[in-house]
Formats: structure tokens, sequence, C-alpha cells
């Protein structure tokens, strides 16, 4: 769980450092690329537009998503650009989590004058998620 704080501590420093940077007013791809660059720079393991398939019960592929950004294969970030986070935003990052079965995500909005981050836990597949916010 340790490095789990850890990671996302330093996402959470280097959006915040890219917020600062860039303001709001751009389009959500500006701050996934500079985010994901940033991260790259730091050493970790960066992957954008991440495909994450939908499966029925029976097995059947229902659909795909694309993760934002999937960082060292455990940490799902789904950027917005909007002016507030609402629930839409929540649910999103929430199937991410249960398709691709990872526990951790955040949620990082750019678009507000004020920088606004959310980190949850889906601690089981079928289990509801633990709101964890602020950092």
């Amino acid at each position: 769980m340790d490095d789990i704080r850890k990671l996302c501590d330093a996402v959470r420093e280097t959006a915040f450092a890219v917020h600062t940077y860039f303001r709001h007013g751009h389009l959500e791809k500006v701050y996934e690329n500079a985010l994901a660059h940033r991260l790259r720079v730091a050493g970790m393991q960066v992957t954008q537009q991440q495909p994450l398939s939908v499966f029925d019960k029976d097995g059947t592929n229902v659909g795909q998503y694309f993760a934002d950004i999937v960082i060292e294969e455990f940490l799902i970030v789904e950027i917005k650009a909007v002016g507030s986070l609402c629930a839409e935003h929540q649910a999103q990052l929430l199937g991410y989590l249960r398709s691709a079965r990872v526990e951790h995500g955040l949620l990082i909005n750019f678009g507000s004058r004020k920088f606004q981050i959310r980190k949850y836990v889906l601690s089981a597949v079928d289990a509801g998620p633990t709101i964890l916010d602020p950092l």
C-alpha cells in the first residue's frame, strides 16, 4: 500500500505542476500529453489511451474503453478539462477500474481555476468504491 501512496503523491504533485504551468482553458488532450510526458521524464512507465475490454457474464467481449493514462500498470488516471467534476466522471473511472480489474484510480480535472483531484479505490470487482478525497 505504501508504494501506491508514493505513486499517487508523485502523480498529484506532477499534475498540480502541469495545472500551475498551463492553467485552465486547454483541451483535455493537452493536459494528458503534458502529464504523461512529465511522468515519463520522472522515470515512470506510462501508457496513454490504454484499451480496456469489457466482458459480459459469459466472457463475451461487449465493448472497449480507452483509459487516458495507465501508470506502472496498476494506476488508472482519468483526465478531465471541465468546469467541475460530476457523478458521470466518477462513474466513468469506476467503469475503467472494474473493466481492467485495477484497484486504484485518480480522477483529475484541469479545467477549473481550482485544481481538482480525487482518488478512488475499488476494493473488489463487485464491491462499491472507497472514495479518498483529498489525497
